[in-house]
C-alpha cells in the first residue's frame, strides 16, 4: 500500500572524510573519477557502499500521512458565512470561542467550577450541551456534577418527568445529581415505595423541593412513612413543601395521610383518589391540624402544565428523552412480539400513559379532595362585643372538636415514633 510508507537508510563508511568515488554520465556510458588520479577511467561502478553521510545518520521518509483530524480542526478556526451576492466569506473565530470550544470538548476532566463567573459558565455548558457531552454515560456524569456542584438552581431549578419512567431507570444518578431544586414533577411514573428516587427525595440536596407531584406513583402508607421521617423527628427534608400531589394512589390510607401532618408549611394539599375509609374525619383532621380548607372546585396549582422544566439543562433533559426513545423503538420486526404480549395479556411500559388518563377519569369520577390554605387578611379595626362573642362561640367549638380529635387519634400519635421509624432514621 501507498498510503503510508516509511523507510530508514543507514549509511555506513570505513572513514568518516572519505566521500568514496565521483561518477560522471557522459554520451550514454558511466564515468568514474578517481581521487588519486588526474584522468578518466572507463570502470563498471563498485558494489561497494558510498559514503554521502556520515556514520549512524538515518533518515525516514513518510508519503501521503496528513492528519485528517488536524485538517479539520483547522478549519473549525473560521467561520464560514454567504454574502448578499452568493460569495462564500470566511473570518476567524476569536480566541474566546476557540478556547471555549477545547473546553467544552474536555469538560469531563475540569476539575472544579466553584467560584467561575456565571455568565461564561453558562456559555460553557451550552457549548458542552451542543456537543452532547452530558449524554455520554459516565464522562458526561461527572461533567454535570461540576455544574451542579457550583451553580445549583441555575443548571436546574424545575424539573418536570411525568410519564418519563425510562428516563428515571437511565438517567437516575444525573437526576439525582441536580440540587437546589424548587419543583419536581414524578406524576405517572408507578415508582411504587421502595423506588431509589423517592429515597432521595428525603436528603438534604433537595430540601429546597416546594412543589412536589407523585401524582399515581403506587404509593403506600409505608411509602409516605419512609418519605416524611426525616420531617417528622429531625425536622430535614422537605420541611419547605408548600404543595403537595398524592393523587391517584388508592393504597395511601388514613393512617398515611396522618403522616402527611407533619408538613405545617403546606399551602396546598391534593389526596384524590386515594384509599381514606373516613373522608369526613379525615377532612376535619387536615384543617385543625394543618390549617388547610377543602376546596370545592378544582385548584390551579395542581394543573401539570405549570410545572415545566427550566435552567440551563433543559435542552440535555431532552437530549436525554429522545436517546431512550429511540432505543426502544419498536421496529418492524418487533410486531409479533408485541402482538404475542397482546395475546397473552400483557402489557408494555409505554401503555402506562393511557393507564394514567384511566385512574385521573375515575378520580374526577369519585370525588374531589383538594386543600388550601385561606388567606387571612389583616384587620385593624376594633371588633364589636357581638362580633367577638361569635368569635368565642367559634373557639369553643374548635376547642371541642379538638379534644375529640386527640381522643381519635391517641393511638396515632404513639405509632408516629416506632421502633421501625428509628431504624429507618438511622439510615439516614
Amino acid at each position: 500500500q501507498n498510503w503510508t510508507r516509511g523507510m530508514s537508510y543507514c549509511l555506513h563508511s570505513e572513514s568518516h572524510l572519505d566521500t568514496g568515488p565521483i561518477y560522471v554520465r557522459e554520451n550514454g556510458k558511466l564515468h568514474v573519477v578517481n581521487q588519486g588520479a588526474d584522468g578518466i577511467q572507463n570502470v563498471t561502478p563498485k558494489t561497494r557502499p558510498f559514503r554521502l553521510f556520515s556514520r549512524g545518520f538515518s533518515v525516514e521518509l513518510c508519503m501521503n500521512r496528513e492528519d485528517d483530524r488536524a485538517r479539520r480542526q483547522r478549519t473549525d478556526h473560521f467561520i464560514f458565512t454567504y454574502t448578499k451576492e452568493g460569495n462564500l466569506r470566511y473570518s476567524a473565530k476569536s480566541l474566546f470561542s476557540l478556547v471555549l470550544g477545547y473546553i467544552s470538548d474536555n469538560v469531563d476532566h475540569i476539575d472544579s467550577l466553584i467560584g467561575f463567573p456565571e455568565q461564561i459558565a453558562e456559555k460553557l455548558f451550552s457549548a458542552a450541551e451542543a456537543r452532547q457531552k452530558f449524554t455520554e454515560p459516565v464522562t458526561g456524569l461527572r461533567a454535570l456534577q461540576k455544574f451542579t456542584e457550583a451553580y445549583g438552581n441555575l443548571v436546574l431549578c424545575s424539573l418536570c418527568l411525568r410519564n418519563r419512567y425510562l428516563v428515571i431507570s437511565e438517567k437516575l444518578e444525573e437526576i439525582k445529581s441536580f440540587r437546589e431544586l424548587t419543583c419536581l414533577d414524578l406524576s405517572c411514573c408507578k415508582l411504587g415505595d421502595e423506588h431509589e428516587l423517592l429515597e432521595h427525595l428525603t436528603k438534604e440536596a433537595l430540601s429546597s423541593v416546594k412543589r412536589l407531584l407523585l401524582k399515581d406513583n403506587s404509593l403506600s402508607d409505608a411509602g409516605l412513612r419512609r418519605m416524611t421521617a426525616p420531617v417528622r423527628v429531625l425536622k430535614k427534608g422537605l420541611e419547605n413543601l408548600l404543595v403537595l400531589d398524592l393523587s391517584c394512589n388508592p393504597k395511601i390510607t388514613d393512617v398515611g395521610i396522618g403522616y402527611l401532618l407533619s408538613f405545617k408549611k403546606l399551602n396546598c394539599l391534593d389526596i384524590s383518589g386515594t384509599g381514606l375509609k373516613d373522608v369526613n374525619a379525615v377532612i376535619k383532621r387536615i384543617q385543625m391540624q394543618i390549617g388547610l380548607v377543602h376546596s370545592k372546585v378544582p385548584l390551579n396549582e395542581f394543573d401539570h402544565s405549570n410545572c415545566k422544566t427550566e435552567g440551563w439543562a433543559e435542552q440535555t433533559v431532552l437530549q436525554w428523552e429522545q436517546a431512550v426513545m429511540e432505543a426502544v423503538k419498536p421496529q418492524d420486526d418487533l410486531r409479533s412480539r408485541t402482538a404475542a404480549l397482546h395475546f397473552y395479556g400483557k402489557t408494555h411500559r409505554i401503555e402506562e400513559v393511557v393507564t394514567c388518563k384511566l385512574v385521573e377519569a375515575e378520580t374526577k369520577a369519585s370525588g374531589n379532595l383538594q386543600f388550601y390554605k385561606e388567606k387571612v387578611p389583616n384587620c385593624h379595626l376594633p371588633l364589636k362585643k357581638e362580633v367577638a362573642g361569635s368569635h368565642e362561640l367559634k373557639n369553643n367549638k374548635k376547642r371541642a372538636l379538638a379534644e375529640q380529635e386527640r381522643e381519635r387519634t391517641s393511638k396515632q400519635k404513639h405509632l408516629c415514633l416506632t421502633v421501625e421509624d428509628w431504624d429507618l432514621l438511622n439510615t439516614y
